[in-house]
């Protein structure tokens, strides 16, 4: 893959006396450099050490956004950075295997190549936005080390672009932090005008594309290049898009050349004595992430059948499915409609309530209030005998939150064998999963990359009395959850609920050791696999409070917050700061926190100089301060060189150089 393209120099002299040098591919694109003198020896090498330093560079450069649209029937179309590698006449070697640093996160793939010769070209390709989310801290080193940045989306999905513009944009700023890095906004495809898709889970229109002024609007954010390619062809690859990439690798070696000028003239200086050479303090540990297991968690929930109060058997009662009231509410508007969770008035689709009717029948006498563990749950009767032996399936699809269409058709064409009662089966599925703003098309059921469902709709039951089950007593106030959610995201809850603790038989449940707001962003996180503390404090607060109930992966989120919010701390903020790290350190260890405490230990070594001016250093332990000592930057060898070169600087002030 990719064409090779070995540049051919020439040095000749024109008829104006002027000497030219250019650089020919095989494209036949000429890069020219006019020489001032004729015959001028040093501006030739001038000109030969700048193609030079191209064979000793490398950019990097980090895409982001899916630029294929929802209604697009080819799901292996390539992509803007497939094509562009693929075409581009410049690129000599792809390697289109995953890095070896993100082997553990899908979501990215790393393609090399070689640009101008023998520069490298290192691409990372990230089509799903979810990694700012659970990953923040990589997503943020990806635009750190980025020379340039290219977003992208379809112009056809306006769904994804408000999404974009809403939730990432400002992320990508704030990672930016005012860096002068270029950033290319390219919006692809073609404008659809069609008809609106009649398929029964589609809310969206194609008529609603995204416009050029809503693209022009939204890099002007970014103060970004705008582009619009209307399809990855090779004019649009080559020459529009891949002309504006190369300028900028061009602009970004240039930089790092000059940089690379000035370091050097800059230690040429002084030939005779030389300062002592301060070497890089030595490396803090990382901390990586620890992949989410959201929706193996609630899928897990339905297998072990714990805190089910649902239960739906067919007329004859041949059967038995358990189910969580909770957690079907969350992706279906039928289903709050049955639990009463909304009424007839709120549901504005006739096609919901028609089938709720036709397909289900909740028993009379039946309690839907919230009742303590060991009350009945509510039966509901299935009038559809085909539909509710097609029901654990079905089920096993919703929990799964991944939703594997074609593993559930399949599925359901192996019990039902008649492909008509099969298509009616997956029609009454698609109209119960008919929610607004959840699932668009089945289309999107068949893509690897749709994004997660609960983490966003269980949103709407986190802190309310809607369907809850227990009831928290913190700090004088009560906050309302759902058992199924806790069981299923908290193991040490788990076993509070369904082993023979009080807590188990009680709607009313205490709450010791954290405060009010800390409980309610762990149980945050419990509903949605997410958090976002509002400071370092507040971070080790429910650190303490994962640690407490044993959420480990909330525990690391924790830790790597922390970890990216002192590193982004200047030395001067640093010294002027309140924040203790010495109470940190300790509170890690003390809540066996050890890659955290591990990492503090190493950052005040590292910022020696500072740490060691305040009061709160004396609290360290003896083993804590042979650590330090061993490790702390600058060195006591340093510092003593140092005063040596400075007492030599100053004793040849009082000699007189020229004499």
């Amino acid at each position: 893959m990719g064409l090779a393209a070995v540049p051919v120099f020439s040095l000749y002299v024109r008829s104006n006396g002027k000497c030219l040098l250019a650089e020919v591919f095989a494209d036949h694109r000429i890069f020219n450099f006019q020489i001032a003198e004729q015959g001028t020896v040093s501006s030739v090498l001038i000109l030969f050490f700048f193609f030079f330093f191209f064979h000793f560079r490398s950019v990097n450069i980090a895409a982001f956004g899916n630029e294929r649209d929802g209604f697009s029937e080819d799901s292996q179309q390539p992509s803007l950075i497939w094509s562009y590698l693929g075409r581009s006449a410049l690129i000599s070697q792809i390697d289109s295997s995953l890095s070896a640093s993100h082997a553990g996160n899908p979501v990215f793939t790393e393609y090399q190549a070689c640009v101008f010769g023998n520069v490298r070209l290192v691409v990372h390709d990230c089509p799903v936005w979810d990694i700012f989310d659970s990953d923040w801290y990589t997503s943020r080193s990806l635009i750190g080390g980025a020379d340039i940045i290219v977003i992208k989306y379809s112009v056809n999905d306006k769904n994804s672009f408000q999404e974009l513009k809403d939730r990432y944009i400002p992320m990508i700023k704030k990672a930016l932090n005012n860096s002068s890095v270029p950033v290319i906004v390219s919006a692809i495809g073609a404008r659809k005008n069609g008809l609106p898709c009649t398929c029964p889970l589609c809310t969206s229109d194609r008529r609603s594309c995204v416009t050029t002024s809503e693209g022009a609007q939204l890099a002007k954010e970014l103060a970004a290049t705008y582009l619009e390619l209307h399809t990855l062809n090779d004019f649009y690859i080559q020459k529009y898009f891949g002309g504006a990439l190369e300028y900028f690798m061009i602009q970004s070696l240039n930089q790092k050349s000059s940089e690379k000028m000035k370091k050097k003239k800059k230690t040429q200086k002084c030939r005779r004595v030389q300062p002592p050479q301060l070497e890089q303090p030595e490396k803090m540990p990382i901390l990586k992430g620890e992949a989410s297991h959201y929706n193996a968690d609630l899928h897990n929930l339905l297998c072990c059948c714990q805190c089910a109060d649902v239960v739906f058997y067919p007329e004859d009662l041949s059967m038995m499915v358990e189910a969580h009231k909770v957690i079907l509410c969350s992706v279906s508007q039928l289903f709050m409609l049955l639990f009463e969770v909304k009424s007839p008035a709120d549901i504005l689709d006739a096609s919901i309530m028609q089938m709720a009717r036709s397909l289900f029948a909740v028993e009379t006498g039946t309690a839907l209030a919230p009742a303590p563990r060991g009350a009945p749950p509510v039966r509901v009767v299935v009038k559809d005998s085909i539909f509710c032996s097609c029901l654990p399936d079905i089920l096993h699809f919703i929990y799964s939150g991944a939703f594997h269409w074609e593993q559930l058709e399949e599925d359901i064409r192996k019990k039902v064998k008649d492909p008509e009662e099969t298509e009616h089966v997956l029609e009454k599925v698609k109209c119960i999963l008919k929610t607004p703003g959840k699932l668009n098309t089945v289309k999107d059921c068949r893509s690897h990359q749709m994004k997660r469902l609960h983490n966003t709709s269980l949103r709407l039951f986190f802190n309310t009395p809607v369907l809850a089950d227990v009831i928290f007593k913190i700090q004088g106030a009560t906050v309302p959850a759902h058992r199924a959610v806790l069981v299923a995201r908290c193991e040490v809850m788990a076993a509070m609920f369904n082993g023979n603790y009080l807590e188990a038989n009680n709607i009313l449940v205490p709450v010791y050791g954290v405060s009010k707001d800390t409980f309610l962003s762990f149980l945050e996180y419990l509903y949605t696999d997410s958090c976002c503390p509002a400071s370092i404090l507040q971070a080790m607060s429910l650190l303490i409070c994962a640690e407490m109930y044993q959420v480990m992966r909330l525990q690391h989120i924790c830790e790597l917050y922390i970890i990216t919010q002192l590193q982004s701390m200047p030395s001067r903020e640093l010294a002027s700061t309140s924040l203790s790290i010495v109470s940190l350190l300790k509170k890690a260890k003390f809540h066996n926190s050890d890659c955290l405490s591990t990492w503090l230990l190493h950052f005040i070594a590292t910022n020696y100089l500072i740490f060691s001016q305040k009061p709160e250093f004396q609290d360290l332990s003896v083993e804590e301060r042979h650590f330090v000592e061993m490790h702390r930057w600058p060195s006591s060898l340093y510092l003593k060189q140092l005063a040596d070169y400075r007492n030599y600087v100053h004793s040849q002030k009082c000699h007189c150089t020229v004499m």
